[in-house]
């Protein structure tokens, strides 16, 4: 729900969801009888919830139904400056046609304002913002790299506002006084991230950050300030103050020197970022090798991915505990590599979106490519292969190891979708439509599909409490693995949700997985 400006009005949005199926989940807990949580889950091809629109009068104290002509989704609403107009962003159910439309709240009328339509899907952004007189800041990626536009309030475009081949990865907002926008983005490669302002018609664009890595701000509610926060692959985060009209730095706040000191002692290999030419594209890669690496010696390679729809995981910031594990895998002498193939972000809309209805066919292909591409060089053996990844990533070492068994010896899945048909309906559709419009797209991808092809060692695991990648997705994948008679090993953490954390859980998923590769690769 919304109020607007002059508190005399509540926009909100009714949802019905009497038709949507429900999805069972066992809760072990402690007691002698399991118990059932059971919730509202549209899957791929169901039904949704029937989405309304509505408006409240405080005088009147009624509210009456928005007509927007069968809208399907309304993923935002947003009062303009004026308190009688509201925006509201629909969208249909392919997600490849977006409206935004005025609604005049007086007598609940409504005009178009503007709309995008896409051969593939739109991303919803928080990134609508309204000027002074009600002309408005909108991000797209019409031109194929996600940019910043002006639009006059009447709905045509004024003027794009940035533009080039490197994306705008952040919209931090617009100072109505200087008539300044401030943004992030990639135009210093695509694992960096800058801070920039610049005029809303395009001009007097300034770097307001300068050090190569990833730099985030926070600004100030009138924009006098701006808090940035900075890391690299080799520095830890470090907070400064600066003015938001030149960047200039005002202060230190927290540079977490004490912590890079005392990681430098444990002397961590470091990642080794490039490009690897790969299907026709370079896509960005890095390498963990051994603290004592020896060009001489062969290492076996592990990858490591998430791989999916406008992810990143080649940055140049801090990483976290993946990284550490990394790093201690590495130092007992795995080389580790992650390579951003199709469909990951950051690259342009097409790079992005090219696995469109066919997610898990050109990333695995990709994977598979760089896999081999890897394993010729000198100092990797190249019988000595394995890959792992978490959710999508998972998705993505299971089709690996299978479509792969030629190259990958070794995979770990953890909690990863086996048939996109058991996820649900707004993220799925918008990369493969329904199942019904598109069989095989769910199925060809689908590694329960075609167990009778794993060769090598294979570790899945699962919390039953996810309720996001439900356990289903594992316990379908282990049935066909069964039925084809593979020899696998599997855990399945008892209430766990997506995260599988909680007490010593994360510890003795990563003692696991630690052993799995130490005895498989």
């Amino acid at each position: 729900f919304a109020w607007n400006s002059d508190g005399s009005k509540i926009a909100f949005l009714r949802f019905d969801e009497s038709g949507v199926p429900e999805f069972s989940m066992d809760v072990y807990g402690t007691e002698l009888y399991q118990k059932q949580n059971v919730f509202k889950y549209p899957k791929a091809g169901e039904n949704n919830s029937v989405v309304s629109l509505h408006m409240y009068d405080v005088a009147s104290n009624e509210s009456k139904e928005v007509e927007l002509g069968n809208p399907y989704y309304i993923p935002r609403i947003k009062w303009m400056n004026n308190p009688n107009h509201l925006s509201v962003q629909t969208i249909n159910r392919h997600q490849n046609h977006l409206k935004l439309i005025d609604v005049f709240a007086k007598d609940n009328s409504v005009r178009l304002l503007m709309e995008e339509k896409a051969k593939t899907y739109i991303d919803i952004t928080d990134n609508l913002t309204f000027l002074p007189d009600d002309s408005f800041i909108w991000t797209s990626e019409q031109d194929g790299w996600n940019h910043i536009y002006l639009y006059s309030k009447e709905g045509p475009l004024m003027n794009q506002v940035t533009k080039g081949a490197w994306e705008v990865t952040n919209y931090y907002g617009y100072d109505p006084k200087k008539d300044m926008i401030y943004y992030q983005s990639t135009e210093n490669g695509s694992i960096n991230r800058g801070v920039y302002s610049v005029k809303s018609n395009g001009k007097r664009k300034k770097a307001l950050t300068s050090q190569m890595g990833t730099n985030s701000a926070a600004f100030s509610a009138d924009f006098t300030y701006f808090i940035n926060t900075y890391s690299s692959a080799t520095t830890p985060y470090n907070y400064t103050l600066h003015k938001a009209l030149t960047g200039k730095k005002l202060k230190d706040i927290k540079d977490n020197q004490a912590l890079e000191v005392k990681l430098k002692g444990y002397a961590t290999p470091p990642k080794e970022f490039s490009t690897l030419a790969i299907n026709g594209n370079e896509l960005n890669m890095y390498m963990i090798k051994p603290s004592d690496f020896d060009v001489s010696k062969q290492y076996p390679l592990l990858l490591f991915q998430y791989s999916g729809p406008g992810s990143q995981s080649v940055a140049n910031r801090w990483g976290g505990a993946n990284d550490y594990w990394h790093q201690m895998l590495a130092s007992e002498g795995y080389i580790i590599a992650c390579v951003d193939g199709r469909g990951t972000g950051l690259k342009g809309r097409d790079f992005k979106k090219v696995t469109q209805k066919e997610l898990g066919k050109y990333e695995v292909e990709d994977q598979i490519a760089a896999a081999k591409k890897l394993s010729a060089l000198s100092y990797i053996d190249e019988k000595r292969t394995g890959i792992w990844g978490w959710s999508y990533g998972g998705f993505m070492s299971t089709n690996c190891i299978l479509k792969g068994n030629d190259v990958f010896e070794m995979a770990i899945a953890v909690a990863p979708v086996t048939s996109w048909r058991f996820y649900d309906t707004i993220y799925t559709e918008r990369f493969m439509l329904t199942p019904a419009e598109n069989p095989s797209g769910y199925d060809d991808n689908s590694p329960f599909n075609y167990p009778e092809l794993l060769k090598g060692k294979y570790l899945l695991v699962h919390g039953s409490g996810d309720d996001n990648v439900h356990v289903q997705n594992t316990m379908r994948m282990v049935e066909a693995l069964i039925q084809a008679n593979k020899p696998f090993e599997w855990a399945i953490y008892p209430d766990k949700n997506h995260g599988i954390y909680g007490g010593n859980t994360r510890l003795h998923l990563f003692n696991k997985m630690t052993n799995f590769i130490k005895e498989n690769l």
